[in-house]
């Protein structure tokens, strides 16, 4: 079994990596955390979601959400925008258009 953080190999049978002491169990709490016991097993979290962010918009929150989605700053995700309307032929307008209407609020 190979370790999915540092790559080093390690025995079949091991919940924790050797090298780096990263969790080999899905869904298993970091090393060392309190009151747990390594053997449970914890729901992951939610998969992310590409939605419009209303509460960070300055348009129409298609920026805010991108940013928010890959987990990056707005305001480069905005010049990245900009980017991409100023870039002959722009796609950079009708991606966004069509961005704005089918993600969903939030």
């Amino acid at each position: 079994m190979y370790c999915t953080r540092c790559g080093a190999q390690n025995t079949d049978g091991s919940q924790f990596c050797t090298s780096c002491g990263a969790s080999l169990v899905t869904g298993a709490p970091p090393p060392g955390a309190s009151g747990f016991t390594q053997d449970a097993t914890y729901p992951s979290a939610p998969p992310k979601r590409l939605r419009r962010v209303l509460a960070d918009k300055k348009i129409a929150g298609v920026c805010a959400g991108f940013a928010e989605y890959f987990e990056m700053d707005v305001t480069l995700v905005r010049l990245i925008w900009i980017a991409l309307f100023l870039l002959p032929p722009s796609p950079g307008f009708i991606i966004y258009v069509v961005a704005w209407i089918i993600l969903p609020k939030s």
